[in-house]
């Protein structure tokens, strides 16, 4: 399980010193934009502890790995751009809300409290997990439009579960929904699979109601994903 895990990070993430580098800032100026509010924190953190035996002897070394979401390498370029907190807060709630309006445009919306009397402080939690990291976690990029859409899918798919019979209609919005959720969700790390929101909300809602499986790209325009195994998806 160890080395399925530090090859998952590897794979997935950023470590703190690849971050740096292709950003081309030093740690103190991460720190610096973390402490601000500015910029997330790291979403795994990995303690090493190594012990190594060989003719030469024993050793012992102790590492603190840290591992970002790889689009955080595009949100440090937006705010070397803009260092003010509540214009960054501004950009992050705008691009926010242009996923949702995406959506709507294409004929998905949601009357939930959330996404409607109360969008603005949804936001403003979303922005507070967004700087813990936890969004770095549990989608792909780690950006706003990912967010915006798990969310989304996510609420989507709770209020047409709880629907007693599903129309046609009603079928492929949920297809839709367990798809988009499926494009922007981590895979997660091994040990996380079993409670993640990917596992009760895409594998499951899929095996209950037999749904086409096509994960969406929000990089291809919202489309499927055409390297699916499974074909394109009947809502395109």
């Amino acid at each position: 399980m160890t080395l399925v895990l530090l090859k998952y990070l590897d794979t997935t993430f950023y470590t703190t010193q690849e971050l740096l580098e292709l950003a081309d800032i030093s740690d103190q100026t991460l720190k610096a934009f973390q402490d601000n509010k500015l910029m997330p924190r790291a979403s795994y953190t990995l303690s090493l502890n190594l012990n190594c035996d060989s003719f030469f002897g024993h050793f012992k070394d102790s590492h603190t790995l840290e591992y970002y979401a790889k689009g955080y390498a595009l949100w440090l370029n937006v705010i070397r751009k803009e260092q003010n907190k509540a214009q960054v807060y501004e950009i992050f709630s705008a691009r926010y809300r242009n996923m949702l309006t995406r959506l709507n445009c294409l004929g998905y919306s949601s009357n939930h409290p959330k996404l409607t009397t109360f969008l603005a402080d949804h936001i403003a939690q979303e922005w507070q997990h967004f700087l813990d990291g936890t969004y770095g976690l549990c989608t792909r990029s780690g950006l706003p439009e990912e967010i915006a859409a798990k969310e989304f899918a996510i609420i989507k798919i709770n209020e047409l579960c709880d629907l007693k019979l599903l129309g046609q209609a009603d079928r492929e919005v949920l297809t839709f929904a367990v798809n988009l959720l499926d494009g922007v969700s981590a895979p997660f790390a091994p040990h996380e699979r079993d409670r993640s929101s990917r596992r009760r909300f895409v594998d499951d809602v899929r095996e209950k109601y037999g749904l086409t499986a096509s994960p969406i790209s929000l990089n291809a325009g919202m489309k499927p994903d055409q390297n699916s195994s499974t074909g394109r998806s009947d809502n395109w």
